[in-house]
């Protein structure tokens, strides 16, 4: 079980807040401030993650998002977050093959499926990412097509895209 105590409660809400202010600096000196041995828990894996995103070390990114994997293998957003990161490093098949698994362990989160359709357009196997796309589209539309409107991941499938979009309602 995972649990924070007041102390480093408090430097994680206060790095949250940082963080909602737009300063990663401040954020990194509160998380700096939670001794070692909860270093590893989620919520500060988290936002160690989303602290790394906002400067695109993404390398970081990988390295963060596989603790948080280890340490909340539960938890959907370690394993969107990895496969993200790879994808930005240009390692796409990995991003694919590392983010596969978690479709059955999260059915209902629609992100899975649509970075699956991202990544499946990218290697240029486009059939397969139509139907992760619509797999993601049963799972949450509206979300989907806001998302899938203007993502440069999915340019080659555009057209069906804009189809969805016209004719989909």
């Amino acid at each position: 079980m995972h649990i924070l105590n007041p102390a480093d409660l408090h430097h994680l809400r206060a790095a949250e807040g940082w963080m909602d202010l737009g300063n990663p600096k401040e954020a990194r000196c509160e998380l700096e401030r939670i001794p070692d041995p909860q270093q590893n828990h989620p919520k500060v894996l988290e936002l160690r993650w989303n602290l790394f995103a906002t400067e695109k070390n993404w390398k970081a990114c990988v390295r963060t998002a596989e603790l948080l994997v280890r340490e909340a293998p539960e938890k959907a957003d370690g394993w969107i977050h990895r496969s993200f990161a790879l994808h930005e490093l240009d390692q796409t098949e990995e991003a694919l093959s590392l983010l596969e698994p978690a479709r059955d362990l999260f059915s209902k989160q629609w992100v899975i499926p649509y970075n699956l359709a991202c990544y499946l357009t990218q290697l240029g196997r486009v059939e397969e990412a139509a139907k992760e796309l619509h797999s993601a589209l049963r799972i949450n539309p509206q979300a989907v097509k806001a998302a899938a409107a203007n993502d440069p991941d999915l340019e080659p499938l555009r057209k069906s895209i804009d189809e969805l979009r016209d004719g989909g309602d």
